[in-house]
C-alpha cells in the first residue's frame, strides 16, 4: 500500500509562482529530503474525476505531495560535461543517471517520469503528455536544466531560447527513466503540468519540485 505523506512546508501556490517567476527570493526548503534511491519524481495519478502530481519514493513505497519534499543533488553527482552542445561548455555537470546501477554507485537519485498509476481506457490514446511549464535556479529562469537520455537525445530543456524540448507523451501504466543533468549548483524550482484528455475534456494537473544542487 501506498503511503501519502504531507509536511509543514511551502505551499505549492507559493512555490509555483516562485517557478513563474512572479518571486525572485529563494523559497524555504520542505522537512523532507530526498537523495538517494529511486524515486519517481512526476508521478500522476487520476481518482476518477481529477489528475494529480506526486512524488513517488519507490524505495520506502511513500507518496509525497511535490510541495512537500526537498530533492537533494550532492556534489557527488559532479561529471565530466558528456560535450552535448544542449549542456553548456562549463568542463563538469551534476548528473542523476538513468540506470537504477549508477545512480546507486554514485550515491544518488535515480529519478523517475511515471505513468504506470493511470489506468488504461480512460484517457484519449491511452497517454497523457507531461511538459516543463517553467524552471528557476536561485529565483531567475534558467538555462541550466535538462533532460535526455542515450547519446543525448532530448527530453526537457530550460533553455528559454526555444520552445523545443518542452513536452513529452507517455503511455499510461509506462514507467520512465532518463538523464536529468543540471549545469550549476543552485535551488531549482521545476514545474511540470500532466495533461490527458478523458471524454473530450482535457484534464490537467500542475506541480512544483524543488531541487537543491550542492556545490
Amino acid at each position: 500500500m501506498r503511503t501519502l505523506t504531507r509536511a509543514l512546508t511551502l505551499s505549492g501556490s507559493l512555490a509555483a509562482a516562485v517557478a513563474l517567476g512572479g518571486l525572485t527570493a529563494t523559497p524555504a526548503l520542505a522537512a523532507t529530503t530526498l537523495s538517494s534511491g529511486h524515486v519517481d519524481v512526476v508521478d500522476a495519478e487520476w481518482d476518477g474525476t481529477d489528475l494529480h502530481l506526486h512524488v513517488h519514493d519507490e524505495e520506502n513505497d511513500t507518496e509525497y505531495e511535490p510541495a512537500d519534499v526537498t530533492l537533494s543533488v550532492p556534489a557527488a553527482a559532479r561529471v565530466t560535461n558528456p560535450g552535448y552542445g544542449f549542456l553548456g561548455t562549463g568542463s563538469q555537470i551534476w548528473l542523476l543517471p538513468d540506470t537504477e546501477l549508477e545512480a546507486d554507485a554514485a550515491g544518488v537519485l535515480f529519478p523517475g517520469i511515471s505513468a504506470e498509476h493511470l489506468p488504461t481506457g480512460v484517457f484519449a490514446n491511452d497517454s497523457v503528455s507531461y511538459r516543463l511549464v517553467s524552471a528557476t535556479r536561485n529565483g531567475a529562469p534558467t538555462d541550466d536544466f535538462s533532460v535526455y537520455e542515450g547519446a543525448g537525445t532530448r527530453w526537457y530543456d530550460s533553455n528559454t531560447a526555444t520552445t523545443s524540448f518542452k513536452s513529452k507523451t507517455f503511455g499510461v501504466g509506462t514507467h520512465n527513466h532518463a538523464n536529468w543533468a543540471f549545469e550549476e549548483a543552485g535551488t531549482y524550482q521545476l514545474t511540470f503540468r500532466v495533461q490527458g484528455t478523458v471524454g473530450g475534456v482535457t484534464e490537467s494537473a500542475t506541480a512544483t519540485y524543488t531541487v537543491v544542487v550542492s556545490s
